[in-house]
């Protein structure tokens, strides 16, 4: 149960920064607002469900940190550190592009100077990102089986004739 809900919530992580990354009319102060408050549900709905220790909380951080990114302030060099040292689940080329694409909704946000985007790129210049911009939603997380050994022992089992299992020998 745990590891499907892990796989279930990396693709609704997926799925939704994919399309923030896409579309420049989701990326504002409020829609990061929205994501925040339901990443804050989905997060309550694990933890009521005892499932915290799953992973699946962990599969959604590059979308908190999103979120946290289209919240913060974007204007002084004091305002792309704390970005820098916040988003360390986001590839340099996934902040940019959230920059890029912010778009005030109202009269009281501004758009992000050219000079901040490039303040930014300067202070992650040391990273070593990948240099992918969208997330696999196809990954699979590997599934694992727990070992149960089974209280039979092996010379108290019978095998049938019908199965035609004569190249077996007990031991």
């Amino acid at each position: 149960v745990q590891q499907v809900f892990k796989q279930l919530f990396y693709m609704i992580n997926a799925v939704a920064l994919n399309n923030l990354l896409l579309r420049k009319d989701v990326c504002s102060w409020s829609t990061g607002m929205q994501l925040r408050f339901n990443i804050s549900q989905l997060e309550e709905w694990l933890r009521g469900k005892n499932l915290q220790q799953s992973g699946a909380a962990q599969t959604l951080e590059p979308l908190i940190q999103a979120a946290q990114l289209l919240q913060l302030k974007k204007k002084t060099s004091e305002d792309a550190e704390a970005i820098c040292s916040l988003c360390t689940s986001l590839t340099t080329q996934q902040i940019v592009k959230i920059l890029n694409l912010y778009t005030p909704v109202n009269e009281f946000e501004e758009r992000v100077t050219v000079a901040f985007i490039r303040d930014i790129q300067a202070h992650l210049q040391e990273r070593n990102d990948p240099p992918q911009l969208l997330l696999d939603s196809k990954h699979m997380f590997p599934v694992s089986f727990p070992f149960n050994p089974s209280s039979i022992t092996m010379d108290s089992i019978h095998l049938p004739a019908s199965l035609n299992l004569e190249f077996l020998n007990k031991v």
